[in-house]
């Protein structure tokens, strides 16, 4: 072998090198982008959720039951009521609060106020107020709507209100990586989410829970 070809195959054998060194960090940092992008993603998803959570709990402290559509939901925000117990008085040490109430030491008095503005002040909501209109949109989905739904269960011949509000993987990773969502799915649907996807609540059990806590 003479030298020019020798150099020719060093220079051949080092840009393999490289390039299989290039190959194999873009498959090392392509599931940690995804990873990284689908976390972000999550955490806005999961905010939203939590505020549907809010106003529906809201909405059950007013309706006694849950709402079963978001527009509704949203709707009630701006337009419905909510109670307001406000107190007047001061406990004493040697008291409940109890006792105060019926001695006259303390006093109630239940307003109704507006249920956005209400949250809003108590310090509830993560969505600003003038992003509520949006609140049904899942983040990243192009306009996809959560999927909710109410009702009641039977639980010990009782009738308990439960609802249950929802995102499917597929809506909020447009645009990653097909397999990799599949993957994710499989991941979220076999372990301790149960869900291919984010959730609160359950139509099975009387719980306003998510799948993220």
């Amino acid at each position: 072998m003479n030298k020019t070809t020798r150099t020719i195959l060093l220079a051949v054998g080092a840009v393999l090198v490289v390039l299989m060194g290039f190959w194999l960090f873009t498959c090392i940092q392509k599931p940690v982008k995804f990873g990284a992008e689908y976390d972000m993603r999550s955490v806005e998803v999961i905010n939203k959720l939590k505020d549907i959570r809010v106003l529906q709990e809201q909405y059950k402290n007013t309706n006694n039951a849950y709402c079963n559509n978001i527009d509704s939901l949203i709707d009630f925000a701006f337009n419905g009521e909510a109670l307001l117990v406000q107190k007047f008085g001061t406990v004493p040490d040697n008291m409940t609060e109890a006792e105060a109430l019926k001695q006259g030491i303390l006093k109630r008095d239940t307003t109704k106020v507006n249920p956005l503005e209400k949250l809003s002040a108590e310090g509830k909501l993560i969505t600003p107020k003038d992003k509520i209109k949006d609140l049904k949109i899942i983040p990243y989905s192009n306009g996809q709507v959560f999927q909710m739904q109410a009702g009641t269960i039977d639980k010990g011949g009782v009738a308990v209100a439960v609802f249950e509000a929802k995102a499917p993987i597929e809506t909020y990773t447009l645009g990653m990586d097909v397999q990799m969502v599949i993957n994710k799915g499989k991941e979220l649907e076999t372990g301790f989410n149960g869900y291919a996807g984010w959730k609160v609540g359950s139509m099975d059990e009387p719980i306003t829970d998510g799948n993220f806590e």
